[in-house]
C-alpha cells in the first residue's frame, strides 16, 4: 500500500519510464481494493456495465476508445465521492467465436460433426478462457478501473437463469413464437441470422427476363427476376387486380418452363403495376414478400436449396449443384428453350452474412421469433413521455425511434452449437413443446416422457438485451441490482444502436419497468489516418497494445480520448500519440522542477491564503477556472474540449508562465516569498494532477505520490471542486499586462535578431494611472523576462528618436535600440501594423453599424464589440503618431 507523503519527494528520475510506473501502479491498485465498488455506503451510486467485448480475439483500437471514456467518467466519479461501480465482463458471441474455433478445427482436417457436441463445445470453452485471460490483460494495460470481483461473462449461470427466465415469460405472454417464415440464413454457418446481422452490398449483377407460357397455348407472361435459380420453386405468377392488360389472365394456368408445374396466374395489390412487365413470379420459399402474398393466396411453399445453398430434390435435374453452379446452368437451359428473352446488366443491393461473408439465403425455416411490436410501443411512450433515455448527441434518438417505429419481429433461433440453448422440450409422442427454465427431464411432473430438447440455440443478443440488469443479479432482488440498477451511462459505438442499444431498453422496460441507463453516449468509429474503417483486408488496423508498447498507455488513452467528439469518427494518427507523449514528458519534467524547489516542504506548510503575488494570484485564478469547466465538460461528455483546456492550462499558463515566474521567488534572497511560491506550486500540481488523472492515471500517480500530499492514492483524492474565493479578475488583468509586455518584447527581438541573452533597455509609457502602478509594482518581472540594463516606466515618459515599438492594451513599449535598427524597417512594420489595425477597426465598425445585429445581439456582446473598436481605434491612433515621429 502506498504511504501518505507529508512531504516532497524531491528524487524524481530524469526521465519519465511508462512501462516501470504502469506496472507498479496497476498492481498497487488492484491489490489495495481501490476499484472495487460498495465501500462508501453512504454515497450516491454511479453505475456503468462494460459493453462485453466477443471473446473471439484480441481488443482492437475501437475497444480503447470505448473503454478509455468510460474510465474517464469512473475515474472522475470516484474522485467526486460517488459509490462508483465500472461492472467487466465478456459476450460469448455466438456465431462469431464458433466461426473462429470451427475455422481452427478445419486447420486440423476435423468438422465440429466429427467432434460432436459436447467435445465442440469443450474446445469452445477453452478458447474463450484462453482469450477471457488475454482481454482481462489488456484491459491492465490500458489501466481501466474495473471492479474484478464483479465480472461477468454471457454464458455463465446467472446470466443463463436470466436468460431462461426471460424467454419462458416472453413466451406464456405470447411474444415468443414458433413459426414457419422466411429468414435470413447463412449457407456457410447453416443458421439463421437476424435483419441486423446482415451486410448489404452493390453488386454488379443481371436481370433476367423469362416468359412463362398459357397452359392453353393463348400467350405467355413475361416475368424478370435477378435469381433465376429460384424459378424452380416458383409456385404462382402475379399481376395488380387493377391492371387492365392482365384482366383477363386473372386465374388462367401458366406452365413452369423446365420443371412443367402448373402455376396460376393471381391478383394482389403487392405487385406494382408500373414497373417492368407489372408480373412478378411468387416464390413463397425464398423471397419474404412473396412468402407473404403465399399465405394470402394458399400457395405451395416449395423449398428448391438445401442448407448449404445446394439444389435439393425438388430442383429436379439441378439436384446436388450449388446454387451459383445451378445459376449457370439453368440459364443456358432457358436460352436454349427460347424462354431466356433477355439479360441485361443489374446493380442491386446483395445481402451478405456480416460474419461469414456469404451471400445471404431468404429461406424458409422454422425459427423461433420475438413479436417486437408490443415491446416497442413501450420504447415508444416513454421516450415521448420525456422519462425516457437521453442520447448523446440527441440526434440519435431519432435514429433509435425511426427504427423501433418500424421494427419486425425478430428471429432469435441460431442453428448453432456454442450460445444459450433454447429452453424447448418436444415430447417425442405428442409432439407437444414444453418452455421450461428448468429442464423438464429432471421435474417429477414429466417422469416417463420421452423428450428432447431443441438443438438451437439462442442469438447472441438476446443474452446481450439484459446485461445492464442481469449483470447485477437479476432475477434475484440482490442488494447490488437495487443500489446500482437503473445504471447511469452507457458509452458505445453508434454502429450498434439496433443490434444493441434499442434491445436493452425493450427488455428493460418489460422486466424492470425503468430505462436500463440514464444516458447513452454513442462516439463513432476509429479510422485511420486517411479516414479508412480499419480492417484485416487493408491492412490498416492499430493493435492499442504496440501503442501502449511504443508511447505508453498515458499517450494512447489522452490521444484516443481528446480527440473524440460525441457521435463522430475520428482518425488515428502516430503523430498526435507522439504529441501526447510529448505532454506528458512536459508534465514530467515541470514537476521534477517544481520538485527540486520543494524540498523540505511539506503537506502542512501548504498556505494558499495570505498576500500572494500577481502570478501566485493568477495561475490560481485559472487552476480553478478550468477545473470548473473541465467539471462542466466532462459532464457534458465534451471530452475533445477537455482535452484542450487541460492542455492549454498544463503547457502555457503552468508550465510557459507560472513556473517561469517562480524560478524569481527560487533563486531570491526572500525565504517568505519562496514559501509562498512553495506553497501555491504545491497547491496547484495537487490540484493539476488531479484534473489530468482519469485520462492519464499513471503519470499523476507517480508525480502525485512525490508531492507532499493526504491520502494513500490519487485514485481516491478528491476531484477539485470550484471555489469562488480564488477568482481573482483583478489578477488576470495584471497578468495579461505582463504577458502582453514580455510577448510584445520577445516579438522585437526576433524581429530584429536581438537575442534573449543580451541586455536592452525598456521603456513603458502607461495610458493611465492604474496601468502605470500595475507595471511598477510587477517591474521585477518584467526586468528578469525581458532581460533589461534599463528600464523606466511612467505615464509621462517621452519617446526616444530611435526605437523599436509596440502598442499593447494600455501601455506603448519603446525598445531604443539606435544602431541596430533599421529605421525605415521599422517604419515599413509599423505601416504593415497599421494596415492589420485599420482593418479590424473597420470590421468591427460595420459590425456594429448593422441594425441587425445591434438590435438581436445581447447587449454585453455589443459591448465588447464597442469596446474593441476602442482598443483598436486607440492602438491605431498611436502607431499613426509613432510612424509621423519616426519619419519626421
Amino acid at each position: 500500500m502506498s504511504e501518505q507523503k507529508n512531504s516532497a519527494a524531491t528524487e524524481m528520475p530524469t526521465t519519465y519510464d511508462p512501462k516501470a510506473a504502469e506496472q507498479k501502479w496497476y498492481s498497487t491498485w488492484m491489490e489495495n481494493g481501490y476499484f472495487k465498488a460498495g465501500q462508501r455506503k453512504d454515497a450516491e451510486p454511479y453505475t456503468i456495465v462494460i459493453p462485453p467485448p466477443n471473446v473471439t480475439g484480441m481488443l482492437h483500437i475501437g475497444h480503447a476508445l470505448d473503454f478509455t471514456l468510460q474510465d474517464i467518467l469512473i475515474r472522475t466519479k470516484r474522485m467526486q465521492g460517488y459509490d462508483a461501480l465500472w461492472l467487466p465482463g465478456s459476450d460469448h458471441a455466438g456465431i462469431a467465436t464458433q466461426t473462429k474455433v470451427e475455422q481452427k478445427l478445419r486447420e486440423e482436417g476435423q468438422t465440429r460433426y466429427d467432434l460432436g457436441r459436447e467435445k465442440f463445445l469443450e474446445r469452445v470453452w477453452d478458447w474463450k478462457e484462453q482469450y477471457a485471460t488475454t482481454i482481462r490483460q489488456q484491459w491492465g494495460k490500458m489501466g481501466l478501473s474495473l471492479d474484478y470481483s464483479r465480472e461477468r461473462f454471457t454464458l455463465d449461470e446467472g446470466l443463463s437463469q436470466a436468460v431462461r427466465k426471460v424467454f419462458v415469460q416472453l413466451y406464456e405472454k405470447g411474444l415468443i413464437y414458433r413459426g414457419k417464415r422466411i429468414i435470413n440464413w447463412d449457407p456457410v454457418n447453416r443458421t439463421a441470422l437476424s435483419d441486423i446481422e446482415v451486410e448489404y452490398k452493390e453488386v454488379q449483377g443481371h436481370l433476367y427476363h423469362l416468359r412463362y407460357p398459357l397452359k392453353d397455348g393463348s400467350g405467355y407472361v413475361t416475368v424478370a427476376t435477378t435469381r433465376p435459380e429460384t424459378m424452380l420453386g416458383d409456385t404462382a405468377v402475379a399481376v395488380h387486380p387493377k391492371d387492365e392488360r392482365y384482366a383477363d389472365m386473372i386465374g388462367k394456368v401458366l406452365v413452369l418452363p423446365i420443371i412443367g408445374r402448373e402455376i396460376p396466374v393471381i391478383a394482389d395489390e403487392y405487385v406494382d403495376k408500373d414497373f417492368g412487365s407489372g408480373a412478378v413470379k411468387i416464390t413463397p420459399a425464398h423471397d419474404p414478400n412473396d412468402f407473404e402474398v403465399g399465405l394470402r393466396h394458399d400457395l405451395p411453399q416449395i423449398t428448391v436449396m438445401d442448407e448449404t445453398g445446394t439444389m435439393n430434390a425438388e430442383a429436379g435435374k439441378y439436384q446436388g449443384l450449388d446454387r451459383s453452379d445451378c445459376r449457370k446452368q439453368i440459364v443456358a437451359d432457358l436460352q436454349e428453350q427460347g424462354v431466356l428473352i433477355n439479360i441485361e446488366d443489374h446493380t442491386h443491393q446483395v445481402g451478405h452474412s456480416e460474419r461469414t461473408g456469404a451471400v445471404v439465403e431468404p429461406y424458409l425455416s422454422t425459427q423461433w421469433f420475438v413479436e417486437m411490436k408490443p415491446l416497442a410501443e413501450k420504447a415508444i411512450e416513454k421516450q415521448q413521455s420525456g422519462e425516457g433515455v437521453r442520447f448523446v448527441p440527441d440526434r440519435f434518438e431519432k435514429t433509435y425511434l425511426n427504427w423501433i417505429e418500424n421494427v419486425r419481429d425478430w428471429c432469435i433461433s441460431r442453428q448453432l452449437w456454442w450460445g444459450h440453448r433454447i429452453p424447448a422440450w418436444y415430447d417425442e409422442e405428442t409432439g407437444e413443446v414444453i418452455v421450461s427454465a428448468e429442464d423438464p427431464t429432471t421435474l417429477p411432473e414429466y417422469a416417463g416422457r420421452k423428450l428432447r430438447q431443441d438443438e438451437d440455440v439462442l442469438d447472441t443478443w438476446f443474452s446481450s438485451a439484459l446485461w445492464p440488469f442481469s449483470t447485477l443479479g437479476w432475477p434475484e432482488d440482490t442488494e447490488d441490482l437495487k443500489r446500482y440498477y437503473p445504471t447511469s451511462v452507457l458509452v458505445t459505438g453508434y454502429d450498434i444502436i439496433y443490434f444493441w442499444v434499442a434491445r436493452m431498453i425493450f427488455t428493460a422496460l418489460e422486466f424492470t419497468e425503468e430505462v436500463p441507463f440514464k444516458d447513452v453516449l454513442m462516439h463513432g468509429l476509429v479510422r485511420d489516418a486517411d479516414g479508412r474503417k480499419m480492417s484485416k483486408s487493408l491492412g490498416n488496423g492499430v493493435d492499442p497494445l504496440d501503442v501502449i508498447e511504443q508511447y505508453g498507455a498515458d499517450a494512447m488513452r489522452y490521444m484516443i480520448s481528446t480527440s473524440s467528439t460525441p457521435g463522430q469518427d475520428l482518425r488515428f494518427r502516430w503523430e498526435r500519440v507522439e504529441q501526447a507523449r510529448n505532454f506528458a514528458n512536459k508534465i514530467w519534467n515541470a514537476s521534477r522542477f517544481a520538485l527540486m524547489n520543494l524540498e523540505g516542504f511539506t503537506y502542512e506548510d501548504r498556505d494558499i491564503s495570505g498576500d500572494l503575488g500577481t502570478a501566485d494570484y493568477w495561475i490560481l485564478h485559472r487552476l480553478n477556472e478550468t477545473s470548473r469547466d473541465i467539471t462542466r465538460l466532462i459532464e457534458a461528455y465534451e471530452f475533445g474540449e477537455t482535452g484542450r483546456l487541460l492542455y492549454n492550462f498544463i503547457w502555457d499558463d503552468l508550465c510557459d508562465w507560472y513556473i517561469e515566474f517562480a524560478k524569481l521567488s527560487f533563486y531570491g534572497e526572500d525565504p517568505v516569498a519562496k514559501k509562498k511560491t512553495q506553497s501555491v506550486l504545491a497547491y496547484v500540481l495537487d490540484q493539476t494532477m488531479r484534473l489530468i488523472h482519469p485520462f492519464m492515471p499513471y503519470i499523476s500517480e507517480e508525480i502525485w505520490q512525490h508531492l507532499p500530499h493526504e491520502g494513500e492514492t490519487i485514485t481516491l483524492a478528491s476531484w477539485p471542486v470550484y471555489d469562488p474565493a480564488l477568482e481573482n479578475p483583478e489578477a488576470v488583468a495584471e497578468m495579461n499586462l505582463l504577458m502582453d509586455t514580455i510577448r510584445a518584447v520577445r516579438n522585437i527581438r526576433a524581429e530584429v535578431n536581438v537575442p534573449m541573452s543580451k541586455k536592452i533597455e525598456l521603456m513603458v509609457k502607461a495610458n493611465n494611472a492604474e496601468t502605470s502602478s500595475i507595471i511598477e509594482r510587477n517591474s521585477h518581472y518584467i526586468k528578469r523576462f525581458c532581460n533589461t540594463s534599463e528600464f523606466d516606466s511612467g505615464l509621462d515618459l517621452s519617446s526616444p528618436d530611435k526605437a523599436m515599438t509596440a502598442v499593447i492594451t494600455g501601455a506603448e513599449l519603446y525598445l531604443p535600440l539606435a544602431g541596430l535598427i533599421d529605421i525605415d524597417q521599422e517604419v515599413a512594420r509599423l505601416e504593415k501594423e497599421l494596415q492589420n489595425l485599420e482593418g479590424e477597426v473597420l470590421r468591427v465598425e460595420k459590425k456594429l453599424a448593422n441594425e441587425g445585429f445591434v438590435a438581436k445581439a445581447p447587449a454585453k456582446v455589443i459591448e465588447e464589440e464597442r469596446a474593441k473598436q476602442a482598443d483598436y481605434s486607440d492602438k491605431r491612433d498611436k502607431v499613426i503618431a509613432r510612424i509621423k515621429e519616426l519619419k519626421g
